[in-house]
């Protein structure tokens, strides 16, 4: 083995491990030894990327395209960067000139379909994982894929179905050791609704929770993020709610379900969500604590802000606000008292007019507290968002024009799952935030002056 080979070597090692600085070393290294190695440049470009130096990553992943146009995986990771990048026209060119045995691979057309999606071509995206499927009908990817184009256009009928497709929910399965609701009869049976992705999706679907002891279940458990555990306290159709952190008596269960797949089970169309609103509810003796906390003159609307959720999530450069200032146009509104409900990154920005209440949350359930001596929520799609529907507060919602979720359809201003309390704001252009806050500062402006004085 060659010293640039062995060099090789140690950098995927480190790749493996989740080293990414030190696979950049090696592979630097790697590359003053053998400059004409198609496969270190392509592993370097990976490093650069998990880096966050994506023009460089750029770069490298074009030198090994060039010394082996034959490497459909090069292409594919170029291709998912680029989109990821919001430059989706830049991420087709680079599938356009993947060799032509490639182009009917399922994983290439399943990239092309996310290219598509990102590029708001939509029916060709869906004829993209549409191929792959046929090509390959296990093709997990390509499924999961097609449930968000669906979900996002309404067509829950196959969109649902097509989200069992995801991949995330083995570790709650093998944590669990318990069968997995399949939909069937509930009648006499004890069912435990597991944790799965973020205290947003826990918040909208364990509505269902309702339905399911309506279908005979003798018990319905929820296990969830320890700071849901004293807010979903409150939550219609619930026996039991325990924290992820505690150990659970397998025994007291017969079956888990996970919230995303309740949909499924109930058949839930655009047309027959559960929603009757609130299903959550404040705790009193937490509201009566926390109200001095919302001191406002008589005539002043008291409203919430959160412009920033959790930065861990996919696509949160896109759905948050660089910062609070992007907000500054509605503190001119008059007639307002302002509060801030950000938590995490970004609070330490509520000042200027914002009274700043993150002091006061420990948890969801002090969140909700506060929410109730509201008037009014705006926020980025966060679960702050899910929150304030649930408990049939007032809330407006602003929506990335990049990937906007799919729960939230598309082209609405409205959304079913939380009717007649929640109002969708979206942008209209990649990154542009100034004329959504714009809209929201008019629309807060005819409400401030519909107000009695």
């Amino acid at each position: 083995m060659t010293p640039a080979e062995s060099l090789f070597h140690a950098a995927r090692a480190h790749l493996d491990a989740g080293d990414h600085a030190a696979a950049r070393d090696a592979l630097r290294a790697a590359l003053a030894l053998d400059p004409d190695a198609a496969a270190v440049h392509a592993n370097l470009a990976f490093a650069l990327a998990a880096g966050g130096d994506v023009d460089a990553a750029e770069t490298h992943y074009r030198r090994a395209i060039a010394l082996a146009p034959h490497e459909l995986q090069t292409y594919l990771n170029l291709g998912a960067m680029l989109t990821a990048r919001h430059r989706a026209g830049a991420a087709l060119a680079v599938y356009d000139a993947a060799p032509a045995f490639a182009q009917a691979a399922p994983a290439l057309l399943s990239n092309r379909g996310m290219a598509l999606v990102a590029a708001g071509r939509e029916d060709k995206a869906e004829a993209c994982y549409r191929r792959a499927l046929a090509l390959d009908p296990d093709y997990r990817k390509a499924a999961f894929n097609l449930a968000y184009v669906l979900l996002r256009q309404g067509r829950w009928d196959e969109g649902w179905m097509r989200l069992e497709s995801r991949d995330w929910l083995a570790p709650m399965q093998d944590y669990l050791r318990l069968p997995r609701w399949d939909g069937g009869p509930l009648a006499g049976r004890r069912i435990l609704v597991g944790v799965e992705a973020g205290h947003g999706d826990m918040i909208q679907f364990c509505r269902y929770c309702e339905r399911l002891k309506a279908a005979g279940a003798a018990r319905v458990g929820v296990l969830c993020h320890p700071g849901l555990v004293a807010l979903f306290g409150s939550l219609r159709g619930a026996d039991e709610i325990m924290p992820l952190d505690r150990p659970f008596e397998r025994a007291d269960w017969d079956v888990w379900a996970a919230p995303l797949s309740l949909p499924l089970h109930f058949r839930t169309t655009v047309d027959d969500v559960p929603a009757a609103l609130p299903y959550l509810a404040p705790d009193r003796a937490r509201s009566a604590r926390l109200a001095p906390l919302l001191a406002a003159a008589p005539d002043e609307m008291k409203i919430g802000l959160v412009w920033k959720g959790n930065p861990r999530f996919e696509n949160d450069a896109a759905r948050s606000l660089p910062g609070r200032a992007t907000l500054a146009p509605l503190l001119q509104v008059r007639g307002v008292r302002w509060f801030s409900l950000q938590k995490g990154p970004g609070e330490d920005e509520a000042r200027d007019g914002v009274v700043d209440l993150a002091p006061a949350i420990d948890d969801f359930a002090d969140t909700a507290a506060l929410i109730a001596g509201l008037d009014l929520v705006i926020t980025v799609d966060t679960a702050c968002a899910h929150l304030a529907g649930a408990l049939g507060k007032p809330c407006w919602v602003l929506l990335p024009a990049w990937q906007a979720d799919w729960r939230w359809l598309a082209d609405r201003a409205d959304t079913p799952w939380y009717p007649h309390v929640m109002r969708l704001f979206r942008q209209r252009r990649d990154g542009v935030w100034d004329e959504v806050i714009q809209d929201v500062a008019r629309a807060l402006a005819d409400l401030a002056s519909m107000r009695p004085t």
